[in-house]
């Protein structure tokens, strides 16, 4: 049998013995890579397209979701961003919540105002919550609140390290360059990560060395760009390397602005010519796919042109085992989300959460038990 006929023949027989839904409804962007790799997979186990209700109709619209969830369904919610108008849609509300001015719109990969861009989720994701809390008809995959604290990058952090996950260790906010070279001394650190508190795929994140000699360099996707006025901070795949302090100043001091926070270096493994983190995916609160990632920088995020490894063959036994407890243990700090995308170091049998994605499974290609990221949360969701 066909790895195609066995995962329909699995699918089929779950939804018909246990007389569970067959309907996925999708809140996302229809154009959006994640919702027509849904699509496929769904195409390949024989079952209907997802339906999908746009970001932007929502918002415009709540009530078209209620007629949508009217019947037995799941209801998954895909990330707003492949969506401009929708973002600057979310950026408004936020700044309005927040009573700051609205900058308009942004040019592309600027980083500017990402709290209250934050914000407008938030009140989005809260006004979801709301919407389905009185729907026991409908299965949510992922709980809207615990997808607000997975994109705050600086609270889930705090949240896995009370639930007892491994974590890099975490400085505190950065109020400023002053500040941050005080928080340097007060932790007796020479090297650390900048990190943007609602950054995704690296935007924001630096990572800092100094030396005996007052000597400085930060290395981040985020990049300095003079032009008329002041100087803007943009997200770039390319890296960029910064060794004089007026600039790193700068950089710092534009992060900070943006709710930056520093957390403690921690050393990710050599592959090579390369060092690697492992991308895993939780399905149901146990490991499922994962993948080396690695890059010649400490930034590894594949859309960085990283390269894939095959994580088994990169670790130890025990770490192996390090990783799938720690993945097991960062899933349980969710309980309310099926599919959550973990970035882990693990070396000599220890594993550290890096951190926790709500939107982790765009995973193109990549198998575990022959499924792909897709087909393998609608089955396990189903069992």
């Amino acid at each position: 049998m066909t790895r195609r006929k066995k995962t329909t023949a699995i699918v089929t027989s779950l939804l018909e013995n246990k007389a569970l839904p067959g309907r996925l409804v999708l809140l996302g962007v229809a154009s959006g890579k994640r919702v027509r790799l849904t699509q496929l997979a769904r195409s390949q186990a024989g079952l209907p397209p997802a339906e999908v209700l746009e970001w932007r109709d929502w918002l415009a619209a709540p009530g078209k979701l209620g007629g949508m969830l009217a019947h037995s369904c799941v209801f998954k919610v895909e990330p707003p961003g492949d969506d401009p108008a929708v973002q600057a849609r979310l950026l408004a509300d936020g700044c309005l919540a927040e009573g700051i001015a609205n900058p308009g719109s942004l040019e592309h990969g600027e980083l500017a105002v990402s709290g209250a861009w934050f914000k407008g989720l938030e009140r989005a994701l809260l006004r979801l919550e709301q919407q389905v809390a009185n729907m026991p008809h409908v299965r949510v995959m992922n709980a809207p609140r615990e997808t607000i604290l997975m994109t705050d990058k600086l609270a889930c952090q705090h949240h896995l390290a009370k639930h007892k996950v491994a974590v890099p260790a975490v400085l505190g906010m950065v109020e400023g360059y002053d500040h941050f070279h005080s928080l340097l001394d007060q932790h007796g650190l020479d090297r650390v990560f900048i990190k943007t508190r609602y950054g995704s795929s690296a935007s924001g994140v630096v990572a800092y060395r100094r030396n005996r000699r007052g000597g400085e360099q930060a290395t981040t996707s985020a990049q300095l760009v003079h032009g008329t006025g002041a100087i803007r901070l943009y997200n770039s795949k390319r890296m960029s390397r910064y060794h004089l302090a007026a600039d790193i100043r700068t950089l710092v001091d534009l992060l900070a602005s943006q709710q930056a926070y520093a957390e403690g270096w921690l050393p990710k493994p050599r592959a090579g010519n390369g060092h690697y983190d492992i991308r895993v995916l939780t399905l149901g609160g146990q490991p499922a796919h994962r993948v080396a990632r690695i890059g010649k920088c400490m930034m590894t995020n594949l859309h960085l042109d990283n390269r894939r490894g095959a994580a088994d063959s990169l670790l130890d036994p025990a770490s192996q085992e390090a990783l799938e407890k720690v993945a097991r243990q960062a899933a349980q700090a969710f309980p309310a989300s099926h599919v959550i995308g973990l970035d882990v170091v693990a070396q000599r049998g220890e594993a550290h959460v890096l951190e926790a994605n709500a939107f982790g499974d765009l995973l193109p290609g990549l198998l575990w038990q022959e499924q792909d990221t897709y087909t393998a949360q609608w089955k396990s969701f189903l069992q």
